[in-house]
């Protein structure tokens, strides 16, 4: 079909005005937060599921692909346009439906931002906990598609531990409903958390029901500079033997810290750290200050040089400040940053992140490492330059040598961003061909015209 045609069966639709097909618009959603590109014939801006359906329908049957995309916040590439394809804009699908205080449930649109619908939620004393780095932009329907974590997956879990119940637009453009409000629903096979995780290749997600927790009643944090890395490690281990139970357990190397002075001028212990840990703390004012008391006294005798303490949420934002900027900072030292992201045992963390260094310099590439060491997730962060031929090219095979060590140690080359199209040559390195091939089948069952995101997860065959 022309572009000129599926344009005008787009608008009848969804309406004119909800369907964008200049050469701005095109550009504007050319890619996601990567640096790879697609070119799309249009994009709808759905406001109902009936649109999505509708759009869904004319797309099968014409064998045109569709990317559904929130707020383009993917660091896998997950969310770049097919050519010649639809994208599917579902910000506008936007609304918190429902906050059910009696139940613990949120039901919403998957449009929704992520930081609205947690300031929502604990405006009633509530809690969403999953706090993936984008919160401020990126949107549930997006979280789901990746299994999204954050900071606080050592004792909260991730987006996949939150999800009760999906309402999803199916390739074919059927409508179907999973899950519900309840925990425990044991009624075949669990569509629901097939659904969270697969990166919109199933299904297109567009009402959502999930699981709240109360609010904890205080926060608190320990910041701990350390001259050696293994000692910094140690932390993890020793604070979780001891029965705390921190919401996150947080690294920065010296190439963070570095980059983070150069921007703020905070006071990070620069020269003589070789790496600094945060510790949060959540719960009860009383025990928070405890347990702040406890971890700090751990720090110190592992040898910490500079331990400091907060044992109350104002307090704790302002220690917090240095890897709440991290990103930020270190993306003004280059061009390009790639935020790589690999788990591996807790027991592995620091001969991941020896290994991560060591590739960099092989390279020729200024890596700075943070992650949520505290659940062996570790973030390389890759300075690069994207109009530099040399280093695109050579910008793949050290993510993969990142991603190999990674499975080597034990663990995985995707933690919570996803495999999109930049990690997808990856998944054999991570699963057996038999697994891969189940995976495919099941792709086809729900998409048997390989319309729906088809060029993500999967190598091409």
């Amino acid at each position: 079909m022309p572009k000129s045609e599926i344009v005008a069966q787009l608008e009848k639709i969804a309406g004119k005005r909800n369907v964008l097909s200049t050469p701005e618009d095109m550009a504007a959603y050319s890619t996601d937060a990567t640096w790879l590109e697609g070119k799309a014939v249009a994009i709808v801006c759905a406001e109902s599921v009936q649109v999505v359906s509708e759009v869904m329908k004319l797309a099968n049957h014409q064998r045109v692909p569709v990317v559904p995309r929130g707020a383009g916040t993917s660091i896998a590439a997950g969310a770049i346009p097919e050519e010649g394809g639809i994208v599917l804009d579902l910000t506008r699908m936007n609304k918190i439906l429902e906050i059910d205080q009696v139940n613990m449930t949120a039901t919403v649109e998957p449009g929704v931002v992520t930081a609205h619908l947690q300031e929502a939620v604990e405006r009633v004393g509530l809690f969403y906990p999953p706090d993936p780095a984008s919160f401020k932009q990126s949107t549930i329907g997006g979280n789901i598609g990746s299994n999204a974590g954050g900071m606080r997956g050592l004792k909260y879990g991730v987006t996949r531990d939150y999800v009760l119940g999906l309402e999803v637009v199916l390739p074919s453009g059927e409508v179907i409903h999973t899950g519900g409000k309840v925990l425990k629903m044991v009624t075949g096979y669990n569509l629901t958390q097939l659904m969270v995780g697969s990166e919109g290749t199933l299904g297109i997600v567009t009402k959502a029901t999930l699981r709240l927790i109360p609010k904890p009643k205080s926060r608190g944090a320990v910041m701990a500079a350390f001259t050696r890395l293994d000692d910094a490690a140690r932390v993890v281990t020793e604070v979780l033997s001891s029965g705390i139970t921190p919401f996150t357990i947080e690294i920065l190397d010296k190439v963070c810290m570095e980059c983070i002075e150069a921007y703020l001028h905070i006071g990070l212990p620069v020269e003589e750290a070789e790496a600094v840990i945060f510790v949060g703390l959540d719960g009860d004012p009383q025990a928070v200050a405890q347990e702040v008391a406890e971890a700090a006294q751990i720090c110190r005798r592992i040898g910490a040089f500079r331990v400091e303490e907060a044992t109350n949420p104002e307090e704790a934002e302002k220690l917090w400040t240095a890897r709440s900027v991290v990103a930020g900072a270190v993306g003004r030292a280059a061009p390009t940053m790639l935020v790589e992201d690999a788990s591996v045992p807790r027991s592995a963390v620091v001969e991941m992140v020896r290994t991560t260094r060591e590739l960099g310099k092989k390279y020729g590439f200024v890596i700075a490492i943070t992650g949520h060491i505290g659940d062996g997730n570790v973030h390389p962060l890759i300075l690069f330059d994207s109009g530099d031929p040399k280093q695109v090219e050579l910008l793949p095979q050290l993510a993969r040598d990142i991603a190999t060590a990674a499975i080597e140690l034990g663990g995985s080359p995707s933690a919570e961003h996803g495999i999109g199209v930049f990690k997808r040559d990856f998944l054999p390195l991570a699963e057996e061909p038999k697994t891969i091939e189940l995976m495919r089948q099941i792709k086809r069952v729900f998409d048997p015209n390989n319309i729906l995101n088809p060029s993500k997860i999967f190598p091409p065959q």
